[in-house]
């Protein structure tokens, strides 16, 4: 398995590359945020998109304190990739190393929209690769599929997991 677009359990210094785990980048926001009125507490109910977005009110932003690296005070971002960048290269090119050493290839959850995780799919068929996609409605790479599955991740994963015994 590879996070082709990253994942939000870190974050990265763009200046010097260093990175955290994001569960210590919220304790650093929390420490410089500490009297801030607007700012949830632990105590309090939090419920963040998928994406880790979360409302904020607009006013709450202007006395809003975010840390900067513990190492050169350069800006911190999530670990992933926005829309509007670019994988970077070397991680590209591990998954194809990759896809070429599988017996095949399993999407889960990609409406392949984007070029950066479609491409694989279009790889996969050119090297003969069986491709299984388990995804909720269609996606762009429905046709190169040898199985489509139309199910929630989570729960067939899950349950896939468990009849094979790998609890």
């Amino acid at each position: 398995m590879l996070d082709l677009h990253g994942r939000l359990a870190f974050v990265d210094c763009l200046d010097c590359g260093l990175r955290l785990a994001r569960e210590r980048m919220q304790e650093r926001l929390a420490e410089a945020n500490s009297g801030h009125p607007r700012i949830p507490t632990d105590a309090e109910p939090r419920s963040p998109a998928p994406d880790g977005d979360a409302r904020v009110d607009e006013s709450a932003l202007d006395e809003y304190r975010v840390p900067g690296c513990p190492r050169c005070n350069g800006v911190l971002k999530p670990a992933v990739v926005f829309f509007g960048e670019n994988v970077p290269r070397p991680r590209v090119e591990r998954a194809y190393a990759r896809l070429r050493a599988s017996d095949s290839l399993l999407v889960c959850g990609s409406s392949l929209s984007v070029f950066s995780g479609f491409r694989f799919c279009r790889e996969a068929k050119a090297i003969g690769l069986p491709i299984l996609i388990l995804n909720q409605g269609r996606t762009r790479a429905d046709d190169l599929a040898s199985l489509r599955i139309d199910a929630e991740c989570g729960e067939v994963l899950t349950r896939t997991v468990s009849l094979l015994g790998l609890e």
